[in-house]
C-alpha cells in the first residue's frame, strides 16, 4: 500500500515505515500529525485517484526532527566593475516518519 501526498508545495510517494524530509512544518519534535492532502492511494492493486484529493484518506505521520539542509552559495558579479555579491542559504526541513495510511 502506498500513497502520494502533497505538503509544502511538493508531492511525495510514501509507504508505511518510510522516513522522508519535507519542507519545514510548524510542529514540535515527536508530535503526531495527520496529512489530509492525499492525491492517490494504492491498496491491493486498486488505485484510487482524487479530484484533487481522495475523500476520507489520511496519512498519519510523526515528526522525527527539524534541521537545515546543506549550504547553497549564490554568487553574482559584474565583469570589470569590481562588483561581487556572495550569499549563502540553508533551507530548513522537517524529517517525518510515516506511521499509517488510512483510506
Amino acid at each position: 500500500m502506498y500513497a502520494i501526498i502533497e505538503t509544502g508545495g511538493k508531492q511525495y510517494k510514501v509507504q508505511e515505515g518510510d522516513v522522508i524530509s519535507v519542507e519545514k512544518l510548524d510542529a514540535e519534535q515527536g508530535q503526531a500529525l495527520d496529512i489530509k492532502q492525499v492525491l492517490l492511494v494504492e491498496k491491493d492493486g486498486n488505485i484510487n485517484v482524487g479530484t484533487p484529493v481522495v475523500d476520507g484518506a489520511v496519512v498519519a505521520v510523526k515528526v522525527v526532527e527539524h534541521g537545515k539542509g546543506d549550504k547553497v552559495i549564490a554568487f553574482r558579479y559584474k565583469a570589470k566593475k569590481n562588483v561581487r555579491v556572495k550569499k549563502g542559504h540553508r533551507q530548513p526541513y522537517t524529517k517525518i516518519a510515516i506511521e499509517s495510511i488510512r483510506a
